[in-house]
């Protein structure tokens, strides 16, 4: 089956496989659709992959930030012309899986498993408290680099952004890397668009696998939540001695290791959702 391409609300869905069952990516900082290159070509033959590029990361096209509210209605509104009437699995790396944690919370009935790639509690007590000050100047010092490239915009915030993700070793092509994609962070630190606030606290969900990268100067989970996640029954944690671009580091391990524990899961997931986090009531 030839690639399909759906235009939902300006933001163009690739769709490819022949599966009965869909599984939306959602990737995240500096990267675009073509994240899933590797995954949609493994996973094609068996499941319906959809992707996208999240708004405004595309550099070819105008700036477009989003509030939150925005975000999750246009979730809401690719889900349902990619799958009506249907569960999706979502498979979510960095800011993907911020995003698609919160779509889960306020739509759980659209969700039938998560397959999350490197970030897991971002917002509990547990891992702020983890960190030690090197951490933290770490990650505050990426992010505000990144929000005051933002700002900056340009040429000069694209050479931010791009020396940033240097710095990274994010694997990514930079010609499709620019400052535009910087709002989110921007967002956190200044409270943009409506900010953060509000977020559902991220808990493991049913069924859950988690795949994190152990080589990195600071981790985007606690310990907590491993063992939370041990706790469930259909979840599962995979570490892999990559850093954060696990899918790009080690693609065959990694699409072994989503495979077997999708296909494991095809009947464990009628596992009943948790309710809608009464924070997503504006949803």
């Amino acid at each position: 089956m030839a690639q399909e391409i759906r235009s939902v609300d300006g933001i163009d869905v690739f769709i490819e496989g022949e599966g009965a069952h869909t599984v939306l990516m959602v990737h995240g900082w500096p990267d675009t659709y073509r994240l899933w290159d590797g995954q949609v070509a493994h996973l094609k033959d068996r499941y319906r992959c959809a992707r996208f590029t999240l708004p405004g990361f595309d550099i070819a096209k105008p700036s477009r930030p989003m509030s939150m509210d925005q975000m999750m209605a246009l979730f809401k509104a690719i889900l349902e012309a990619v799958a009506p009437g249907q569960k999706v699995t979502l498979m979510l790396h960095d800011w993907g899986c911020l995003l698609g944690y919160e779509f889960y919370a306020r739509h759980p009935e659209l969700v039938q498993r998560v397959v999350g790639v490197d970030i897991g509690d971002f917002n509990s007590g547990e891992l702020a408290r983890s960190r030690n000050f090197k951490a933290k100047f770490g990650v505050f010092y990426y992010q505000m680099w990144l929000a005051i490239a933002w700002m900056i915009g340009g040429s000069l915030g694209t050479r931010m952004t791009r020396s940033m993700a240097r710095a990274l070793r994010c694997r990514s092509d930079p010609a499709y890397i620019g400052a535009q994609m910087n709002y989110l962070y921007h967002m956190v630190w200044f409270g943009s668009h409506g900010g953060m606030r509000g977020m559902a606290r991220v808990e493991p969900f049913k069924p859950m696998l988690f795949i994190y990268g152990e080589r990195k100067p600071f981790m985007f989970h606690s310990k907590r939540w491993l063992e939370k996640l041990a706790a469930v029954p259909g979840c599962e944690a995979k570490a892999f001695a990559t850093g954060h671009w696990v899918m790009m580091q080690q693609p065959e391990a990694f699409n072994r290791c989503v495979t077997d524990w999708l296909v494991g899961t095809e009947t464990v997931s009628a596992l009943p959702s948790p309710p809608p986090s009464p924070m997503a009531a504006g949803a």
